[in-house]
This record gives C-alpha cells, structure tokens and sequence, in this order.
C-alpha cells in the first residue's frame, strides 16, 4: 500500500513538472520595456519610463549605460524602450507605459523632421498630467512651450559642425600634401549625413564643411571639392534613418572601386555625422587597404585617409588612438544622462522641473538646457 502511495506521489509530481515545462512562451511585444511588461517596483515613488529612438545607435547606448547607473544610484528601475527607429512603435510604448502607471516620461523621439510626433508625446503626458523630459534628438520650441512640466536636454546642433569644420580645417592645413593623394592642389571628400531632415545632422553637413572652407580659404588654400562633381546633393544619406555603419560601408564599398588612387581620383577625406557612420567607412577602407594602424613606434602601416566623426564613443576614440580614425566631436553622454538626473531629481522632489539648472547652458525663454561638445584626437591626458 505504501509503495502505491509513493508511485501515485512521484507520478503526480512528474506531470506538474510536465505541464510547467509545456507553458508556451511568447516573444516580448514591442510596446513592453526591456525586462518584461510589468512595471518595475522601486525604491522611489517615481516609474520612470524611457524610451530610445533606437538601441543600435552607439551614443545613444551610451547614454543608456549611463543612466541606468545613475537611476540605479536613486534607487529606480527604469522602463527602458527600444523604439527600433519606428515611431509608430514609440507611440505605442508611450501610451503602454502611460497605462502602466508610468508618471515620469524620459523621451529620445524617433521621427525629427516634424513636431507632430513629439506634440503627441507631450499631449499625452498632459492628460496624464506627468512630466515629461525630451532629449538628444532636437524638439520644436514650441513643442517645449506647449506645457509647463516639458524640458529638453540636448546639444547645441550647430556648435558639433563648427567644432568639426574648424578641426578639419586645421588638420588639413598641417597635413595637406599628404592627404592630396590625387596632387590637383585640392582635397575630394565624401559626406555622410545620416538622416535627412535631423536637426543635428542639417547643421554638422552644413558647418562641418563650410567652417573648414572658411579655414582652408583664409590660408590661400581651395575649397574642399565633393567626390561627386555631378551630385546635386553634396552629402550621402543613411536611407534607413538610422546612421548606420553598415549605410556608410556600403557607400564606401561602392565608391572607392570607381574613386581610386589608380583612377586618379580617391576620395581623399571623409567627414562623418557621428562615429557610428566613421567605423563603417573605416571598415571599408580597410578591406581596400588604407587606415590599417600604427606599428609599435606609432607610425602607419598604410596610407591614412582622414576620417572624422561626431559622438566620441569608446569605439571610435579606441580607432583614434590606434592612427585609424583622425578626430571626433565629443557628445558628452555622460553629461547628457546626468543632466538628466537633475531634472529627474527635481520631479521626485516636487521642485518645478527647470530648477536647480542655473549651472547649466538654458536657452532663453524655452525650457532647453544644451550639454557642451569637446573635441578628441588622441589619448586624454
């Protein structure tokens, strides 16, 4: 009798063990936040919900890491949003999290070209009446104006393109013989803009190569010359939106086929709307034989095409340092998260959601507070 009882035990608990091991398991949905659809307990009264345009952009991972740290040091658990570059999926994980009981909105709009996507954000964080903090991807002022408990933090677009342009400028002018590889007297660039319609990208096209003309002309050199005389467009564009390494790899695969040493008309600069864009070109001009590196005494191993991006990310700086990549624009993402925080802070203080910001670079009569750009080409000290 005993030894039935256990058997009926044993079977019992082999079929619970069988039934849990048949439960189906679903793919997470795009609206839930990385770690599962429940909104995550904290230590703080605030659910803080985050949303990236895009995870594959290397600052913006950047900016992630960084934040996480700092929420972690709160005491918060972020819900953390892969828009995946769609805004019709940001859209939806907004008004997911909103229905989940997020009440602090941290938003990396997706779509830059028009401000209906971030009014909508913001309409929405109205009706919720919780704040809500846009940054990196540059909003609309009035967007910003349109509700009191809405800020931005971000760069200022067109000092990134000024900073480039001026380093370009003067890179050349110490280095211009050498990067003449065609020797017309003039240098051939290509442009990677990333993403038409982007605030940022507009402004780095346009100052990154004019500010180095301006450099170039005043020293009784000629302008920089596209690679493309017959393009209208003097830039080449990310068609996915994303910025992409793999856009500019390909573009340069293309390329340098047709614009070659031996065609007598190699593309002799290349000049990148972020270091994401940079690697991809690198990458293809290293299968083709250039930018290699530095031997141990720090001298090339191959002819070097001078590469700039913006952004500074670890990868990039670790290109710099290697004689790969020339320069960058820092984009500080570690400021950018930390400026953040603050206005973070003052929310889960209850202080209006601009205060304790005088330290920081406002502009006038919006609530936009702009983090400062750096400039990298080699080891920090």
């Amino acid at each position: 009798m005993m030894k039935k009882f256990f058997a009926l035990a044993l079977s019992a608990v082999m079929m619970l063990s069988l039934l849990a091991g048949c439960g189906s398991k679903d793919e997470p949905s795009t609206t839930e936040p990385e770690g599962g659809a429940a909104q995550e307990e904290t230590a703080s009264d605030l659910n803080v919900a985050v949303f990236y345009y895009d995870y594959s952009d290397v600052y913006i991972s950047s900016v992630r890491n960084a934040l996480d740290g700092l929420f972690g040091e709160m005491g918060i658990k972020p819900n953390n949003y892969d828009g995946g570059g769609n805004q019709s999926m940001q859209t939806d994980q907004i008004n997911t999290a909103i229905a989940n009981g997020a009440n602090l909105l941290i938003v990396n709009i997706v779509e830059t070209s028009s401000p209906d996507a971030a009014q909508n954000a913001v309409e929405a964080a109205r009706t919720a009446g919780i704040p809500i903090i846009f940054f990196n991807r540059e909003v609309d002022d009035s967007v910003v104006s349109s509700y009191d408990q809405c800020a931005f933090v971000g760069t200022d677009a067109p000092e990134a393109g000024h900073m480039q342009g001026q380093l370009i400028g003067e890179y050349l002018l110490e280095h211009y013989d050498e990067v003449d590889l065609n020797k017309d007297g003039s240098i051939s660039y290509v442009m990677f803009k990333g993403q038409e319609g982007n605030a940022e990208a507009e402004a780095r096209t346009q100052f990154g190569v004019e500010d180095a003309n301006a450099v170039l002309t005043e020293a009784g050199k000629p302008e920089l010359v596209y690679y493309n005389a017959s393009a209208t467009d003097k830039y080449l564009v990310d068609q996915g939106g994303k910025w992409s390494a793999q856009a500019a790899n390909d573009y340069m695969a293309t390329i340098l086929p047709e614009y070659s040493e031996a065609n007598g008309n190699m593309v002799e600069l290349i000049i990148c709307n972020n270091d994401g864009m940079a690697e991809g070109a690198i990458s293809a001009l290293q299968t083709a034989g250039y930018n290699l590196g530095n031997d141990a005494d720090g001298n090339p191993t191959s002819t070097v095409i001078p590469v700039f991006g913006v952004d500074a990310t670890d990868s990039a700086k670790q290109l710099i340092n290697e004689g790969k990549m020339t320069g960058t624009i820092k984009q500080d993402a570690d400021g950018m998260a930390s400026t953040i925080i603050t206005l973070v802070e003052n929310v889960e203080s209850g202080a209006a959601l601009m205060d304790n910001t005088s330290e920081f670079n406002v502009d006038e009569g919006v609530a936009k507070i702009r983090v400062p750009y750096g400039t990298y080409t080699g080891e920090e000290g």
